[in-house]
């Protein structure tokens, strides 16, 4: 008999959930990937353990048995592996996602704030674009995710399989190199023609924006004349008098309070964010548990910047 875990780890899902789509979801393949798996698992141990004729879907009286069986061994093996992996956690660094900005201009000051709850907090911090830091977060590559959060973008995360935290909230301003008075020199307001620096299709500040921008005429007038996925990088742009763009506030908040870059609109054109912590609840490693369970009983004073 040839058994592979996360077939046994598929069964208990679909299992708890009665659903071949939502299992599908809470285990990251596609649904006819994990239909194929199942059917892989009742051939391998030679009888038939979902009863597909039914919906919700129902668990045969073979597959009743094999799931008290299949329970324990999945329980047996995460609890095993978590111990083997909580063996040096003492002195074992926690690895972090974030989105570039987060890393740059947020992250520092953070679990700076955060060490002063829950004592000396080894890490490893990898900068990268959203959409790449919740492939890495799902695959188990990493501990931890920072993250921006934006109720209204499409690209969501299961709560129950991805729990977060939220520690701070920031606002995209609306951004340009000041003219000789004071001024913006690119305005929101008005009718001419604006230099407009985009986050790329795919960055998910950009998706924010777009979301601000879809039903106003403004849009009509904002003529892109660059492109990067990355905050920072059209901040840069934004210094160097190229055009205007929407930039979070602790990025800029020197450049806004010396002067050096005003606003280009008011705040009806600010685009508000949360920033949350993301861990995945399928990954059980004691060391991110033990964090999490402390960050819970934190003031909030700790846990935001």
């Amino acid at each position: 008999m040839n058994l592979e875990t996360k077939w046994l780890e598929d069964f208990v899902t679909l299992a708890n959930t009665r659903s071949f789509s939502a299992a599908a979801r809470q285990r990251h393949v596609t649904q006819p990937a994990f239909s194929r798996r199942i059917r892989s698992l009742e051939h391998a141990i030679g009888v038939t353990l979902i009863d597909r004729s039914t919906t919700p879907v129902g668990i045969t009286p073979e597959g009743q048995l094999f799931l008290v069986t299949a329970r324990n061994l999945v329980e047996q093996l995460t609890e095993s592996l978590g111990h083997l992996r909580g063996l040096s956690m003492a002195n074992e660094a926690m690895d972090i996602v974030a989105a570039h900005s987060l890393a740059l201009s947020f992250f520092p000051q953070w679990i700076s704030r955060l060490q002063q709850g829950v004592g000396e907090l080894p890490t490893r911090l990898v900068a990268m674009n959203v959409g790449e830091a919740i492939h890495v977060l799902r695959e188990g590559n990493c501990d931890l995710m920072l993250a921006y959060y934006d109720p209204y973008a499409s690209m969501q995360l299961d709560a129950e399989v991805f729990p977060s935290f939220s520690i701070g909230k920031v606002n995209m301003l609306p951004v340009s190199l000041p003219d000789a008075a004071g001024k913006p020199r690119f305005p929101l307001a008005g009718q001419e023609s604006i230099p407009y620096l985009s986050y790329t299709q795919g960055a998910f500040l950009g998706r924010s924006v777009r979301m601000l921008l879809k039903n106003d005429p403004l849009r009509m007038r904002l003529r892109t004349v660059y492109e990067t996925a990355m905050a920072e990088g059209l901040k840069g742009m934004v210094m160097q008098g190229v055009g205007m763009a929407w930039i979070p506030d602790f990025c800029i908040r020197e450049e806004l309070a010396s002067g050096r870059l005003v606003r280009a609109g008011n705040q009806k054109w600010d685009v508000p964010l949360e920033i949350r912590l993301y861990r995945c609840s399928l990954v059980h490693k004691p060391g991110v548990e033990t964090l999490w369970r402390q960050m819970m009983k934190l003031p909030r004073d700790f846990l935001h910047a």
